[in-house]
């Protein structure tokens, strides 16, 4: 299983409004599911942001697999302040000893530029992912080195907002909906999906809650190496 994340991105930019469709999701959900008839109510007004672009929420999220959270901001900001403008192509024109030097991995280096080619190339259709549906979007970003499905889930929930995802490999999904549904008991993704029919189609904001109602909360990941 990967690793969670329970936190919007940081520093990335300003903050998106709410979406659109939560206030429904939150209806629905309340009507349909006993647990979350009792979760949603906990958190007041929170919900799922949404900050930066797209190019610089998968950098970041390659730039952060494998270590602590710290780390990983420490990192972020070494590397961000390289570029003059956090963009494809001027990443494409970095040294790989200055990318090393901000303390990024030889491997993370070599998804990061993967990551720039793709999006400077055209091969990524981010001004047609509004069109297209969940699996297109993942089966393209999973094409890029560094980025799995779990990530590119991730992706979809935090700054896509879509509605309707289910990561059934994030561990602080299952382990919510152990404590929730199965008081502690082992939890089959067989039996994740069958709780999450009912969330249907708001799977996302239900994940949230879930990812919410852990204590403590689980702490932000990537997609492992």
């Amino acid at each position: 299983m990967k690793k969670t994340v329970n936190a919007e991105p940081e520093d990335l930019g300003p903050v998106n409004s709410t979406p659109e469709y939560w206030a429904d999701a939150c209806r629905h959900l309340t009507k349909k599911d006993r647990v979350m008839k009792r979760l949603i109510p906990q958190f007041g007004d929170a919900c799922l942001q949404s900050r930066g672009d797209a190019f610089s929420t998968l950098a970041r999220s390659i730039v952060g697999q494998q270590i602590s959270v710290k780390a990983a901001q420490s990192v972020w900001h070494r590397f961000v302040a390289l570029p003059r403008k956090m963009t494809p192509a001027n990443v494409l024109k970095l040294k790989v000893d200055d990318m090393r030097a901000a303390g990024l991995s030889a491997r993370k280096v070599e998804y990061l530029v993967d990551l720039s080619i793709h999006f400077d190339a055209g091969t990524v259709h981010v001004k047609d992912w509004a069109a297209m549906d969940d699996e297109a979007i993942i089966e393209e970003l999973v094409a890029i080195r560094g980025i799995g499905r779990w990530t590119a889930e991730m992706f979809l929930i935090f700054y896509l907002r879509r509605p309707n995802v289910l990561p059934l490999d994030d561990v602080g999904l299952i382990a919510g909906i152990s404590k929730s549904y199965f008081s502690g008991e082992a939890v089959s993704r067989s039996d994740a999906r069958e709780v999450a029919a009912a969330w249907a189609p708001y799977c996302s904001v239900a994940t949230w809650y879930i990812w919410r109602s852990l204590d403590p909360l689980p702490v932000p990941g990537a997609e492992p190496t």
